[in-house]
């Protein structure tokens, strides 16, 4: 491999021989196996500028993105049509009489999900964030392939599961990958960018439903099902171009390359440059922190042990809560099952497709719109907004569509104006649940982690997703063909309660570096006042300079790992001379 000062003018074409003498020596198998991969990859990105190279980062992961939309969008309708009905035998002549395996179809993809974001992450750790998202997108196609192909419902389900899982190792590695390289100041902005790729996935899939709808019976089901295929082929085809992390290079003793990616990605700045220097100091940091044992996925999930004042338990908590509360917020019955939405209102079958794929088409620019909003107002009133607007809107929702079902018989006219004033709210719900609720959610579950366990810690947001998605997906079929307009009282009563936990227990991390970030979160008491109150302390402690408060923090957490460690030690020489 010939580096130079950023590999503009250098050849692109990395060797086997050449990688092995990057990597540490002690990890044979890891060994072979990167160096098998980098033997085939041509590495285009030496060459090319960095605001290009950035542009390219950022398009892969848009399209990486649209998948996981896609598939949250497309079974809702698919799943209604005759063909797909009768081969899943969940009911006959175009009527689903089975809603709760109709649900359990839906909701299969979320289970293969919640074991693909601690595989997926495992991987992004031990081989690289490129080969996690490459075995996550081969995962992906393979799955669609199936589920388009099914012949029963178990063949679907199995599809079903392999898709969750391959999105499950693209949904745990790439926010992380997005968080780690973005500046302070535009991590807000550059996540509504890439979520905006999420609802256009989740509108491509109504669209696509909407245009085949008079086409011939399997086509209409499986061709839709099939689409998804394309995404993650392009995913798993052009990921190998891009280059790596530059903190999984750093921690796999290839700092060469990391330098070269974080000058290009920085904007073709000089290794020399202070600032170059500055994120250099930190990754190092992380490195040797990433070691800790208070890192380990055992330990964040029994409540942060060895953590201290860190409160990596605490963090697993929120970032796992706030994606439950976000799917307990109605959204998957407006995306996923919003045709079903808008014939409980009154609308024919067309005009349900139609107006599916029209709110959906809202949300893109609903979450585009996020990226003016998101970094000014900040995380959390951001989260309020939303909850306060989407609970109002769902009661009036409610109210509106009993109301058009009372006078369905005795004044049609007046219980379609009512029906239309119902679809009305659907879409103010819409568009300040994107604006104002889907990017912080997902950017806070990446904000609150250390760098050197961002990539677990973000599991347990993933795990929040993928639950809260299944058991939603599963349950809203269920709920609308059991207690119809009742449903959306219930959502909107999810909206209020979430309000307090809100205010009470979610602290700003908006405006901070992620180093700071820690400092938010150590008091004892989970309350964001206290916190705050002990974040002011201790940077006044430290003369007003928070990247010493940091230093310090973490010396204070090192110590205690110390005298733990201590102890055991002790112990264990008890134990050895009783």
């Amino acid at each position: 491999m010939v580096l130079g000062d950023h590999g503009v003018d250098h050849l692109s074409l990395t060797t086997t021989d050449e990688y092995k003498s990057t990597v540490n020596p002690d990890d044979t198998a890891h060994n072979n196996f990167r160096s098998l991969f980098c033997s085939m990859v041509f590495q285009p990105w030496r060459r090319v500028p960095g605001r290009v190279l950035s542009f390219f980062i950022n398009a892969f992961i848009f399209v990486a993105l649209i998948f996981e939309g896609y598939n949250q969008g497309v079974l809702g309708t698919v799943s209604g049509t005759p063909g797909f009905i009768d081969t899943m035998q969940i009911g006959a002549d175009g009527i689903v009489t089975n809603s709760t395996k109709q649900g359990g179809l839906s909701a299969s993809y979320y289970f293969g999900a919640i074991f693909g974001a601690f595989i997926g992450g495992w991987i992004g750790d031990r081989y690289g964030r490129k080969v996690g998202v490459f075995a996550g997108a081969w995962q992906g196609a393979l799955g669609g392939a199936l589920q388009a192909g099914s012949i029963n419902s178990n063949m679907f389900i199995c599809g079903r599961v392999i898709t969750g899982l391959g999105m499950g190792f693209v949904m745990a590695i790439v926010p992380p990958w997005v968080s780690e390289l973005s500046q302070a100041h535009d991590r807000g902005s550059n996540f509504s960018f890439i979520f905006v790729a999420n609802f256009l996935g989740i509108t491509i899939a109504n669209w696509l439903n909407f245009g085949v709808r008079n086409s011939a019976t399997e086509f209409r089901w499986r061709f839709p099902l099939g689409f998804m295929c394309i995404p993650v082929f392009i995913v798993a085809i052009t990921v190998m171009l891009l280059p790596e992390s530059p903190r999984w290079l750093m921690a796999h003793d290839r700092r060469d390359e990391a330098v070269q990616i974080l000058c290009k990605v920085r904007g073709d700045i000089e290794p020399t440059d202070p600032r170059i220097k500055e994120e250099l100091e930190h990754l190092n940091a992380i490195v040797e922190a990433s070691k800790q044992p208070r890192n380990s996925y055992i330990n964040l999930a029994l409540g942060g042990r060895y953590s201290g004042v860190l409160h990596l338990g605490r963090r697993a908590i929120l970032g796992f809560a706030l994606q439950q509360v976000q799917m307990w917020s109605g959204i998957i019955a407006v995306v996923t099952w919003s045709s079903k939405l808008f014939a409980l209102a009154g609308f024919d079958e067309f005009k349900s497709l139609w107006m599916s794929g029209l709110v959906n088409t809202l949300g893109i620019f609903g979450t585009a719109a996020a990226g003016f909003v998101i970094d000014r107002m900040g995380r959390r009133m951001s989260l309020l907004v939303s909850f306060v607007i989407q609970g109002i809107a769902l009661f009036i929702v409610a109210a509106l569509i009993k109301s058009s079902e009372s006078y369905a018989e005795s004044d049609p006219g007046k219980s379609e104006t009512l029906g239309q004033a119902a679809a009305s709210f659907v879409f103010i719900y819409l568009w300040f649940f994107t604006m104002f609720n889907i990017v912080p959610s997902w950017l806070y579950g990446t904000e609150i982690w250390p760098q050197d366990v961002r990539a677990k810690g973000y599991s347990f947001t993933i795990l929040g997703w993928a639950i809260g998605c299944g058991m939603t997906t599963f349950l809203i079929p269920i709920m609308l063909s059991k207690i119809g307009w009742y449903t959306f009282i219930f959502f909107g009563v999810m909206n209020a309660v979430t309000i307090p936990v809100i205010y009470l227990f979610y602290v700003e991390p908006a405006g901070h570096s992620l180093e700071e970030v820690n400092l938010l979160f150590t008091s004892d008491s989970p309350l964001v006042k206290r916190n705050n109150e002990e974040y002011e302390r201790r940077v006044a402690a430290a003369g007003g300079n928070s990247a010493v408060a940091v230093r310090r923090l973490m010396e204070e957490v090192d110590v205690l790992i110390t005298s733990v460690e201590l102890k055991s030690d002790e112990v264990r020489v008890e134990e050895a001379k009783a």
